[in-house]
């Protein structure tokens, strides 16, 4: 059964949707069967997999009972639209709202080893949705001055969500995201960020860069746009294959991918 992995942020601007999308792209190089989910009525991750934008079911539909989660996946990917803050709302109003996803997830964790879902930039419905539907919980924190203030807001949304729903959820940890190391500022983000939660932070940093969003807009993975940039991903997917424990193989394939 897959490992499910919700990836999240208070705010957006983090990098969370670049990082789901990378991770994905790392490690299914490495052999892994892994499976995107779109929870963002943003759609950013879907536009990111050039899902077509009348693609049909989405995560809208799984949600609210329309479709099953099978039926809404898309080359790997379950899209979101704007129709799933419709669907928030709707979603709101039933009895065991914050288990839809997991429940849906059920019929699918069989048939890929890890399921990555990119949660809003927000701690409502949709991310409870998606830390009660995961295993693990990681976090992505912008480098700036808030990004602890940040940090320690999920973290309470997780442990509300570990008591009453999901007693199972483990944090997988921090990376620190759009990150200038050259600067001081970054520096003593991670410093800060070190210093208050020790190992549970990444070693390893994501590089800003205009060139993600280049490599977007031309619907190409930045391992192949800018393998530089692309290094700082599969050092970051060597680091969670480790926290997740097993995956030889992958880890093995990975560590050629890096050479």
């Amino acid at each position: 059964m897959a490992d499910a992995i919700a990836v999240l942020s208070q705010k957006g601007g983090t990098g969370k949707t670049t990082t789901v999308r990378t991770l994905s792209d790392v490690l299914r190089r490495c052999g892994l069967r892994v499976l995107a989910v779109d929870l963002d009525p943003q759609g950013n991750l879907s536009d990111y997999f050039d899902v077509p934008p009348d693609a049909s079911p989405t995560i809208a539909e799984v949600l609210t009972g329309g479709a099953s989660l099978r039926d809404a996946i898309h080359d790997d990917v379950v899209p979101a639209a704007l129709s799933l803050a419709e669907a928030e709302l709707q979603l709101a109003g039933r009895m065991g709202r914050e288990l839809a996803l997991k429940r849906a997830l059920r019929d699918v964790r069989d048939d890929y080893d890890l399921v990555l879902v990119d949660c809003p930039p927000s701690l409502g419905l949709l991310t409870v949705n998606g830390v009660v539907a995961a295993d693990h919980a990681l976090i992505s924190a912008e480098a700036q001055h808030f990004a602890l203030q940040g940090v320690v807001q999920v973290l309470d949304m997780l442990d509300v969500a570990r008591d009453l729903h999901n007693e199972r959820l483990n944090w997988l940890g921090v990376v620190l995201n759009v990150a200038d190391m050259r600067t001081v500022h970054s520096r003593e983000t991670y410093a800060a960020l070190k210093e208050e939660y020790g190992d549970e932070v990444f070693e390893t940093t994501i590089r800003a860069s205009i060139a993600y969003a280049e490599s977007a807009e031309r619907g190409v993975s930045i391992l192949d746009h800018r393998p530089d940039l692309g290094a700082d991903y599969v050092a970051l997917a060597g680091e969670v294959l480790q926290r997740l424990g097993g995956f030889d193989a992958a880890r093995r394939r990975l560590r050629r991918l890096s050479a």
